[in-house]
């Protein structure tokens, strides 16, 4: 992978990581601590600037989030609630659930959407919600950009100041990734069994 990035990254320069972060976005399996990283060492031997490599990839985030944002747009609450009626009971999951979910998003989604651009995994996906919640586009928009460029502006630094040695810090993101999926997991199954539980005592 990292042979195909820096060829994408050698043919296009800044085009190619706008791409190659805007591909990220809507598949997270292609890892942004690679792209990143690699994007920041590419600045210490190639015409790549620190400061172009970090605006041409939050650009890329931004254009990844639109997507996810209006795939969200299309689930509606009305949509959602249709879903959950025919195959919540698989979950355990009902109407009302839906709207308690949707309102809570209206409430803290703003921050919500922020900090998970910080999360891997949670950063792409996180856009659905927000289309789906009807969050005000120029905040989703601000807010997404603000937690990308963090993000991103962290990891091409790293890879900037490591050099060759960027790969290690891809190793260290890995470790960080994974206890990150590990708890969202959890978190799920947690979640989930709390549902049961007060699915049992009401019935």
């Amino acid at each position: 992978m990292e042979n195909w990035i820096s060829g994408i990254m050698n043919d296009y320069g800044y085009i190619g990581v706008f791409l190659l972060i805007a591909i990220e976005n809507l598949f997270p399996p292609i890892p942004s601590e690679v792209i990143l990283t690699f994007g920041g060492f590419m600045t210490t031997h190639s015409n790549l600037s620190i400061t172009g490599v970090v605006i041409s990839s939050t650009l890329g985030s931004v254009l990844g989030a639109i997507v996810l944002y209006y795939i969200g747009y299309l689930i509606d609450e009305a949509r959602m609630e249709r879903i959950i009626g025919r195959w919540g009971k698989i979950l355990r999951l009902t109407s009302s659930d839906v709207r308690k979910a949707y309102s809570w998003f209206s409430k803290h989604g703003v921050w919500t959407v922020f900090f998970c651009r910080l999360i891997p995994l949670l950063r792409s996906l996180i856009s659905i919600p927000a289309g789906s919640t009807r969050m005000n586009f120029g905040v989703f928009i601000l807010f997404t950009t603000l937690g990308s460029l963090i993000w991103n502006t962290v990891l091409v630094i790293i890879g900037a100041a490591v050099g060759s040695s960027w790969d290690k810090i891809v190793a260290y993101m890995d470790v960080y990734s994974n206890i990150v999926y590990a708890l969202i997991a959890l978190g799920c199954l947690l979640i989930l069994v709390l549902l049961f539980i007060r699915k049992r005592k009401k019935s």
